[in-house]
């Protein structure tokens, strides 16, 4: 089959996707080949920033003290303090809340450990531990990056999927996220784009259309 551009793909999904009364995202599916996902180091887990975001909010929170919070007070959604840690904790409906409604988190590096004792047996398997910052950082701009990627995670599975955008964008910006997310699976593949089997790009509810 001939390679298609990823225009040419996003444009022809949307046209085939019946209207929805909702925003539908739009949805990219890789399928992989000839990788060993038994050996973690071909497990894909990223963090992928589209130029154009996901066309939806992101929320970020960030654990840290009452120091960092003045930092990033009106970038992150939320700042939870290690008495708040503590709290979840003791709370295991108030952590899965918490876990389902924010898409990333970062955390100042010295509480990572109780976070991962306290908070891992929620984070981890959901592939949302935090990523660590150092003390007495100004994590803002990554934040503001955080808002507008992806996170990817192939785990052991050939098949995965990203959310490229929402079906309300205009095609050409779901293409640039469509491009920016497969440049960087081919430069992290051991084979790079051989890896790769093939590409798929669909609305959460249309038809899929096939780039690779």
């Amino acid at each position: 089959m001939v390679d298609r551009t990823s225009l040419e793909a996003v444009t022809e999904a949307l046209q085939k996707a019946p209207e929805r009364k909702f925003a539908e995202s739009v949805e990219l599916s890789v399928n992989l080949k000839d990788l060993d996902l038994s050996v973690p180091k071909n497990r894909l887990e990223d963090d992928i920033p589209l130029p154009n975001g996901r066309g939806k909010p992101v929320k970020v929170a960030v654990f840290g003290s009452p120091e960092l919070g003045a930092k990033v007070r009106g970038t992150a959604d939320r700042v939870l303090t290690p008495a708040d840690l503590e709290e979840l904790a003791g709370d295991a409906k108030a952590a899965k809340r918490l876990v389902q409604d924010v898409d990333f988190f970062l955390a100042e590096a010295p509480m990572m450990p109780a976070i991962g004792k306290r908070l891992g047996v929620v984070l981890g398997p959901r592939g949302k531990m935090p990523r660590p910052v150092p003390p007495g950082s100004d994590p803002s701009n990554l934040i503001q990056a955080m808002k507008r990627s992806v996170r990817i995670r192939s785990k052991g599975n050939r098949t995965f999927h990203a959310a490229v955008g929402l079906r309300t964008m205009p095609a050409d910006q779901i293409a640039q996220n469509v491009d920016a997310v497969l440049n960087r699976l081919v430069g992290k593949l051991e084979r790079g784009r051989s890896n790769i089997d093939s590409v798929y790009v669909k609305t959460s509810m249309g038809p899929a259309v096939r780039i690779w």
